[in-house]
């Protein structure tokens, strides 16, 4: 079982054999060998590019639909690799980065980038409660949970920048 930022070969056989494991690791973005949530917000941006053009309502029902999914996927992967919040399951930085653009869905381009760098300040600074609930919901939720937290943290930012300077 592996508590190690990168996963050894079997880990990475055992995660990557099942559907469950293949989205835990943003499929295969959380498999980098550092910055593994770096890479999978970074990742979580070409859907969004893609399907920039849906409603906002429909683009909330995504992010529901992702994060009920999320939770069993991280869940299931956290028990093939016996860690519950192992660094490559990014399907909750997935789920964050789209909550955090929210706000960037109708902007300019530089509302993606802010959106991208406050996700990422909130996702590794974990105000409270994002650490709160980091530290005491395990399973799949609590993989899940801080990086939602940290979206809507990023989501409110990137607001009311884009109110003040779009």
């Amino acid at each position: 079982m592996s508590t190690k930022y990168v996963l050894d070969p079997a880990d990475r056989r055992r995660l990557l054999k099942t559907p469950a494991g293949w989205l835990a690791v943003g499929f295969g973005s959380g498999l980098a060998p550092k910055a593994q949530g770096t890479f999978g917000s970074l990742a979580a941006i070409l859907p969004w590019l893609f399907l920039r053009d849906l409603t906002v309502l429909a683009w909330v029902g995504v992010i529901v639909v992702s994060f009920v999914v999320g939770v069993a996927a991280c869940d299931i992967a956290g028990k093939i690799l016996g860690v519950d919040d192992h660094r490559s399951l990014v399907w909750d930085e997935f789920t964050g980065q789209w909550i955090a653009l929210l706000p960037a869905l109708h902007g300019p381009w530089w509302t993606v980038l802010c959106g991208f760098a406050l996700f990422r300040l909130f996702d590794v600074w974990k105000p409270w409660p994002i650490a709160w609930f980091d530290r005491r919901v395990k399973g799949g939720l609590g993989v899940m949970l801080d990086d939602v937290i940290a979206g809507i943290f990023a989501a409110v930012a990137l607001a009311a920048l884009v109110h003040f300077f779009a």
